[in-house]
């Protein structure tokens, strides 16, 4: 098959009706989630709002859109033929390699013939005397089915700020989710933006990745910043031949550590304190970090720099000391030194001479806590201080994570029970996989889930992989439905918040907490316990009979 084939939209679907199970999302949880059920032998489909698989690759295609983990360690584990004839050709994958490659596996296994397209499931909703999950989409398709699988992300619900104006907008404006494509179906910059006027609205990891493209073509690039972020080199390189050999040799090696570490990547943590390190030592280790691919500058640092106040005032200085050094007015590189809060405290954005692209004279940065944004004008964006004229506005103002796809949803359990309602003042799930009033839903990658605070496939796979066991479990003992017992919930909700009390992470606001979407309640939506314990958890429900569970 070409790669024109294999990209091209399709319209290909299956007449909805009755299913063993239903998974809402096409993304990377919820192709293997197929693939995983269909091995049962159980009647399985997939709604899925976009016109391709894909999920966050599918939808995200701005300028700049890759991986920030190593390609080898994000793909897919489970087969061995995928590892051996896909070539990464980066050390982090370009979005349009990484769609291509889930393209790849969605054909290889023949698994867009289970999937509808252009299907955006508007309700989902419990029914007690058929017990049964009854969906419909947008489109009005109806299906029904006996287990609903939600495979619908952490990162999609776009978040767009409410500021007066943006509809009053003449030029082009649109959330980075949303980037229009090209004639071929990609993202990118052939969209008239070369040499234009462009503002850019955030500061994020999306927006970092962006910045650092369109300040090569944009005639005079504004970016709008409320909090600065600790970002880090990236380091990407390209993979040669040999490097690929040894990657394919390596595969074990490098799912076995993945399997080990607490977040599910290569980068291993340094067991010792910061400070029980010499200064002379500490700072020639965390140079090393600094100039090293990846997150090890985040997750393979010293043990304590995320529970320990002097610890992580310590890397703190460090990274602030890094971003002074290379942006050239300091002025400039005072607005882009975050000062509330702590390094690794909030999602590390990774970078590619981010900080360099504010020496280029094409390039304004403005600090909202100084001059706030008041309107959106028909011409551009109106501050406190002054007005600025686009040619386009770019919103990177990131998303209402986590529980968000889930709550914009029409999901309804037990006695007509919406999950929104239910969660208005929180997540409430057990394992983060199921919550009490929805039987036979299981939330992957969902909130407390172990795969929220991961290398997201890594933790991902074990999701499907403990479903996909629980479901036939059920089957061949043939129960009919499993649901939290009301204690368990409590009980794996308190200790989410508990764990994540041993950390500095709560000390901070950003979407980890909820806090950067407006008049959401400020609550903890991951699960800090780490991969290994997270699975070993589960492991011990599953091998308990399901403990915690009711099954009938």
């Amino acid at each position: 098959m070409t790669q024109a084939q294999t990209m091209a939209t399709t319209d290909r679907t299956t007449a909805p009706g009755h299913y063993d199970a239903i998974i809402i999302g096409a993304g990377v949880t919820g192709l293997y989630q197929l693939y995983s059920l269909r091995k049962l032998g159980i009647s399985v489909h997939v709604f899925e709002k976009g016109s391709g698989v894909g999920g966050t690759w599918y939808w995200n295609r701005y300028p700049g859109a890759r991986f920030d983990s190593e390609s080898y360690t994000y793909g897919y584990s489970w087969s061995e033929e995928v590892l051996q004839e896909w070539n990464w050709t980066e050390h982090f994958s370009p979005q349009p390699e990484t769609l291509r490659y889930l393209n790849f596996v969605a054909d290889k296994f023949d698994l867009k013939k289970d999937i509808t397209f252009n299907a955006s499931v508007k309700s989902a909703h419990w029914n007690e005397a058929a017990e049964r999950w009854d969906i419909e989409t947008e489109n009005g398709e109806r299906a029904s089915a006996r287990f609903l699988i939600t495979a619908i992300g952490i990162l999609h619900a776009a978040n767009m700020p409410k500021i007066p104006g943006i509809e009053d907008f003449e030029g082009q404006s649109w959330h980075t989710s949303q980037w229009p494509r090209d004639a071929n179906g990609w993202g990118g910059m052939d969209v008239g933006m070369k040499g234009k006027r462009i503002g850019v609205i955030g500061t994020g990891a999306t927006a970092v990745q962006l910045i650092q493209e369109l300040a090569k073509i944009a005639g005079d690039l504004t970016v709008f910043q409320l909090l600065p972020e600790y970002c880090a080199p990236l380091g990407n390189t390209k993979i040669d031949d040999e490097w690929q050999k040894q990657i394919k040799a390596r595969y074990p090696e490098i799912f076995k550590t993945c399997r080990e570490t607490f977040a599910g990547f290569e980068h291993v943590p340094d067991p010792r304190s910061a400070l029980d390190v010499p200064a002379e030592e500490r700072e020639a280790f965390w140079d090393k970090l600094y100039g090293e691919p990846g997150f090890g500058i985040w997750l393979g640092n010293y043990s304590d720099i995320l529970t320990n106040q002097q610890a992580n005032d310590l890397i703190t200085e460090f990274i602030r000391k890094k971003i002074r050094e290379r942006v050239k007015d300091p002025k400039v590189a005072e607005k882009l030194v975050p000062k509330t809060y702590g390094f690794g405290l909030r999602r590390v954005p990774m970078e590619t001479r981010y900080y360099e692209v504010y020496n280029q004279d094409n390039v304004h940065l403005v600090d909202l806590t100084e001059t706030p944004i008041e309107r959106i004008t028909r011409t551009g964006v109106k501050t406190s201080d002054k007005e600025f004229e686009f040619d386009f506005i770019i919103y990177a103002t990131g998303f209402d994570a986590v529980t968000g796809s889930f709550t914009r949803m029409d999901i309804r359990g037990e006695d007509g029970q919406t999950l929104k309602d239910k969660w208005e003042n929180g997540p409430r799930t057990y394992l983060g996989l199921q919550t009490v009033g929805f039987p036979n839903m299981f939330t992957l990658v969902g909130p407390h889930n172990g795969a929220t605070f991961c290398n997201m496939p890594r933790c991902a796979e074990q999701n499907v992989e403990w479903v996909t066991e629980c479901v036939r479990y059920l089957t061949e003992n043939g129960i009919e439905r499993i649901e939290p017992k009301p204690d368990a919930e409590q009980a794996w909700t308190d200790h989410v918040n508990e764990i994540v009390h041993n950390t500095l992470l709560p000390t901070v606001d950003s979407w980890f907490m909820g806090t950067n979407v407006e008049g959401k309640k400020k609550n903890f939506l991951m699960y800090t316990g780490g991969s290994p314990a997270y699975r070993a958890k589960c492991d011990e429900v599953a091998a308990k009979g399901y403990e915690g569970f009711e099954l009938g």
